[in-house]
């Protein structure tokens, strides 16, 4: 591992699979998301890989002295935000960019949910740039990247592939982590 975030994922007995593609703007969804840690491996995998990269955040946890905090880490506050969609927020900030990878965990929470957010599809869709797949499996101690998807014209054949990517991929709570239920 080659940064000072890797050094401590090795230490912590995690290793990082995969390279991430060769996108400089992209929507990357980042699961399973069952335990606050999850956030901490998943910021310092990124850091990692060496990509430009913010994490989506819930606006409450934006108190301070955490907001300092957070912002270090490279999460913006989303939801809620006054006057302004999230959606259209971070369609904004790739539009603005060269090159910017949002992360966010689709799921949304950290208890089991069976319908995911699609907030991160819309967010890809109007801002016309791909999902990238990424994973944390606790049973394996590993993250890494499960695959690209260029096409996202329509959000049950995205689901689709994503349930496939993701099957069998454990997370620190196991049964907390659903795929989504495609209609």
């Amino acid at each position: 591992m080659k940064t000072f975030s890797g050094k401590i994922l090795k230490i912590l007995g995690w290793k990082i699979v995969g390279e991430f593609p060769d996108v400089k703007k992209s929507i990357t969804i980042f699961a399973p998301h069952t335990a606050h840690i999850d956030a901490i491996h998943g910021k310092l995998g990124f850091a990692e890989l060496g990509i430009k990269y913010l994490f989506l955040s819930k606006k409450e946890l934006f108190f301070f002295p955490m907001n300092l905090v957070m912002k270090k880490f490279g999460s913006i506050a989303v939801r809620g935000v006054k006057d302004k969609n999230a959606i259209y927020q971070i369609v904004d900030l790739l539009d603005n960019a060269d090159e910017l990878n949002i992360i966010i965990s689709p799921e949304g929470w950290i208890k089991k949910v069976t319908k995911w957010n699609k907030g991160f599809y819309y967010m890809a869709s109007k801002a016309n740039v791909p999902i990238v797949v990424t994973y944390l499996d606790y049973k394996k101690k590993e993250m890494g990247i499960k695959g690209v998807i260029y096409d996202i014209q329509d959000f049950n054949s995205v689901m689709k592939q994503i349930n496939i990517m993701y099957k069998g991929v454990s997370g620190k709570r196991p049964e907390q982590f659903a795929l989504n239920t495609v209609n």
